[in-house]
């Protein structure tokens, strides 16, 4: 299905003031949700998809609800499809209609004879470019593994087989090659892989899974000192700077719930995979330690020695902590989401402000759609049990 020229019929959201939550207030779980669900989705709905064009907004001007960027990029259509499939399991109007579009994009539109994606797109819709990046092809996988379209996934793992493979073990950053290589890229397959062997029953996908977990254990983890590199060289060894590799806080967090995803399919499917509870363990204890300050701020960058760079944080990291804490530390939850409601305040309702600096919150930004994607996975994650999926 898909939507009428222009857009489903909603009220527009009040804008200004925002949610007005304190630094000590409590941000419930059902809050989140109510949010997610009544306020953001909506708004995104309306203001976020460019129905006449059959595509989505990069992102938002909080002032006006309008789009400051008119370049589209195949991962926002990827995680679009994502956040609008899962609004319609919760019965969110018009969601489904969103999500067709996207999927229409990602399939008529994106692919290419190849069988591959571009990365960047104008604003009527005409590639940009034609690099091959692997980021960008995990999360079209994960959008057509959510949607339930099997002969799409299965096509696109067909692809990465025949262009992606590296010599030295995991996949190539993109095609053509670049450098560094990241663990990244591989994080967001293995979320695409299990949500693709869970929708399908395809153990296959699976198989694939187990791989890039070898992958981690074997060649990406660090177990001295319990942390993730960021960035590797071409034979998948940690870049260094002295004995200090880079690594981010957020994607400990990512890693923590993917490895208990893994755990959780794996034992559906009747398997007794590796053991990797010792590392999830040790890479939140890192990130909590390391990368999390006294009123729950996240560090973006941090050195595996502990020194903390004074990159801007940004609230994708939160949403993941939320995540990683709903799996292996429940208690930690409450904590997480009201850190991550700090992000609302100033605000309309249904945005937020994407990065807090030294002296908080940074203004006048405009609100990416990428972060949606963070938003939904990590409030339905820890929302109350009737709203799971």
């Amino acid at each position: 299905m898909s939507g009428p020229a222009g857009g489903p019929g909603m009220s527009r959201p009040a804008g200004g003031g925002g949610m007005s939550l304190s630094t000590d207030a409590v941000f419930t779980r059902q809050e989140a949700q109510d949010w997610l669900v009544r306020k953001s989705i909506p708004l995104w709905l309306k203001h976020g998809v460019d129905w006449a064009a059959g595509a989505f907004h990069e992102d938002l001007d909080p002032a006006t609800l309008k789009p400051r960027t008119t370049q589209r990029r195949l991962r926002v259509a990827a995680r679009q499809v994502y956040v609008f499939t899962q609004s319609a399991r919760l019965g969110v109007p018009c969601a489904e209609e969103a999500a067709a579009l996207g999927l229409r994009f990602l399939r008529e539109i994106a692919r290419q004879p190849d069988g591959g994606y571009p990365s960047n797109f104008d604003r009527h819709n005409q590639p940009t470019d034609q690099a091959r990046d692997l980021y960008d092809h995990a999360f079209v996988l994960l959008a057509y593994a959510h949607a339930g379209f099997a002969q799409d996934a299965k096509a696109l793992v067909h692809f990465l087989d025949a262009h992606f493979i590296h010599p030295e073990g995991g996949l190539r950053e993109s095609v053509p090659d670049a450098l560094p290589r990241r663990q990244n890229p591989h994080m967001h397959l293995l979320e695409a892989l299990l949500a693709a062997a869970e929708t399908f029953a395809d153990w296959d996908y699976l198989d694939r899974a187990d791989r890039l977990i070898d992958l981690f254990l074997d060649r990406m983890f660090q177990p001295v000192p319990g942390a993730l590199p960021e960035y590797f060289n071409s034979a998948m060894m940690p870049l260094r700077d002295g004995d200090v590799f880079l690594l981010e806080p957020g994607h400990h967090f990512e890693w923590v719930w993917l490895l208990d995803e893994h755990r959780r399919i794996s034992a559906a499917a009747g398997r007794i995979p590796r053991e990797t509870r010792k590392a999830a363990l040790a890479l939140l204890d890192f990130a909590e330690r390391h990368g999390v300050d006294a009123q729950g701020d996240i560090a973006f960058g941090i050195g595996s020695d502990g020194t903390r760079g004074p990159t801007p944080v940004r609230i994708w990291a939160y949403t993941e902590r939320l995540k990683a804490m709903s799996r292996l530390n429940p208690p930690g939850v409450e904590p997480a989401l009201t850190a991550m409601g700090r992000f609302f305040e100033g605000v309309p309702d249904g945005l937020w402000c994407e990065r807090r600096g030294a002296e908080g919150l940074i203004p006048n930004e405009t609100c990416p759609a990428s972060s949606l994607y963070h938003l939904t996975c990590g409030i339905l994650e820890c929302s109350p049990r009737s709203a799971r999926m």
